[in-house]
């Protein structure tokens, strides 16, 4: 049977600001950057907020599945394979694949 569950952020509220940052690795703003984003077969140019080494938050007006994968063509590390870690007020942030894993 299928289930119209659906993880989108908006189940889980953050009801206080975050007062430390967590983070393993540092965010650089990407304000003025664009990427090209694939979502289920189709290309979407989308607004980098932040990048890090490891993952990037964008700004994306459609709801993708938790653990969906993305390819996500970035200007200075090409084509890279994105795994959907949340989702939020219209953005999104993904975890990039290591090499070998998608």
């Amino acid at each position: 049977m299928a289930s119209s569950f659906n993880l989108d952020g908006s189940m889980i509220p953050r009801t206080e600001q975050r007062v430390l940052d967590e983070r393993s690795e540092p965010r650089h703003p990407a304000s003025s950057s664009t990427a090209m984003l694939e979502f289920r077969s189709r290309r979407h140019v989308v607004r980098l907020v932040n990048v890090s080494k490891s993952g990037a938050m964008i700004v994306f007006p459609h709801v993708p599945n938790i653990g969906e994968q993305l390819k996500l063509q970035l200007l200075d590390r090409g084509l890279v394979t994105a795994q959907v870690i949340w989702v939020k007020d219209g953005r999104i942030g993904v975890s990039f694949t290591a090499p070998g894993e998608a």
